[in-house]
């Protein structure tokens, strides 16, 4: 029984200490030290605990992360499967650590977690094992983890005494030393952040009062001579090209100020997540390039896609995507445009980019780490790639991401 307790507890706390930065940002505390300390512990836990503590540990991770999932599907009419889908990412993380079970030398295991390190099961792209040092002394980049990683290994490995700050050294050569220079869009940019419930946004009530928020917003920026206002993802509760007057209302005021807005779109029978951008009394508009896995599209062959859409979501068909990522060319300056999920997947981040305009409803995940989660991973790919990301969401979230 002691082996047993001794088992379940190494790997809580390894999974907690894998998790803690996520909690202690979420509670608005960001310690550096506190953030190294616990994801070095976390990592070396990793590489040295019993192989039973590993499948505790994938399991805790699995649910610390990603309990949140499943409060998406109440929206869908579905909300018996909420509690389904969390256990769901606890016994997908246990599989995702499970090959550290089978090797027990600190340095395989180390070798396994770098692998594993670029492996997204199903296309969930919000477990990298770097962003436990976003907010640390140690360096986000693949290199820095694979020094990590050597450097916690290694004492299992040295015998001889004349090494034994060799750990130390090669962790010293993972910190992040230098931070790039970056500059702001060289335009006056207002983030709007909403707070609209998700079981109340998409109901007839809303439409009009959305509406006039919105409009009210744009004339307050007019007024305050802000160039680009941006609203969150979907902030528009409709298909906006179904809707003529709205967007001739919309085009009038763009010739005083360039508006970014979600909505969605419906032509040939399929339906796309959208960002519009009206400017100068014209508009363009950004289909999204990756979609969210079981939240727009099911990640399974065709046949387990329409089971599971008859099954749990009345026959809907998923979102159809772009073909490639969408560019705004804002008053002279280049934004790429970056719909929720999809700003926290590198493919939005090829090629050259320099600012992201960001949109997000987090309300689907309402009260949740979700938000803060999403904001980590906004700030690792802002700082992996060099961009400046404008982040405007629904719920919490929004601001500027250097």
């Amino acid at each position: 029984m002691k082996n047993i307790t001794q088992i379940i507890l190494l790997g809580l706390l390894t999974a907690i200490l894998f998790s803690t930065f996520i909690y202690l940002d979420f509670f608005n505390v960001t310690s550096k030290l506190l953030n190294t300390i616990f994801g070095l512990s976390a990592l070396a836990l990793f590489l040295y605990i019993p192989k039973k503590s590993i499948l505790v540990a994938g399991f805790s991770i699995g649910i610390l992360w990603f309990y949140w999932i499943g409060y998406s599907f109440e929206y869908q009419g579905v909300g018996y499967m909420t509690p389904i889908i969390t256990l769901a990412f606890g016994f997908i993380y246990l599989l995702f650590f499970l090959p550290l079970y089978f090797v027990k030398k600190a340095y395989m295991r180390a070798l396994l977690l770098f692998t594993l390190s670029f492996i997204e099961p199903f296309d969930w792209k919000w477990l990298q094992l770097e962003l436990v040092f976003v907010e640390s002394y140690i360096g986000i980049f693949k290199y820095q983890l694979a020094i990590v990683l050597i450097a916690l290994s290694l004492p299992q490995s040295i015998n001889n005494k004349k090494y034994k700050y060799l750990p130390l050294l090669l962790l010293f050569t993972a910190f992040n030393f230098t931070q790039p220079l970056q500059k702001d869009a060289p335009l006056k940019i207002k983030l709007i952040t909403t707070d609209i419930k998700q079981e109340y946004k998409w109901t007839r009530e809303a439409r009009e009062p959305t509406i006039n928020m919105i409009m009210t917003q744009i004339n307050t920026a007019i007024e305050e001579k802000q160039e680009l206002i941006v609203f969150p993802e979907s902030v528009f509760p409709l298909y906006m090209n179904h809707n003529p007057e709205l967007i001739q209302k919309l085009l009038s005021l763009s010739k005083k100020i360039s508006i970014v807005a979600g909505s969605l779109l419906r032509e040939n029978n399929h339906n796309y997540n959208v960002t519009y951008l009206f400017e100068n009394g014209e508009y363009k508009v950004a289909k999204k390039l990756i979609l969210v896995p079981f939240g727009e599209y099911i990640p399974l062959p065709k046949f387990a896609q329409d089971l599971i859409n008859d099954m749990f979501f009345s026959g809907a068909s998923d979102f159809v995507t772009a073909d490639r990522a969408t560019d705004f060319l804002i008053k002279g300056v280049k934004f790429r445009n970056a719909i929720c999920y999809e700003a926290t997947c590198q493919e939005i981040y090829e090629g050259e980019v320099e600012y992201v305009i960001a949109t997000s409803n987090n309300a689907w995940f309402a009260p949740s780490i979700e938000s803060t989660l999403q904001n980590l991973l906004l700030k690792y790919y802002a700082r992996k790639n060099g961009v400046i990301i404008y982040h405007s969401a629904n719920y919490k979230g929004s601001g500027v991401i250097r």
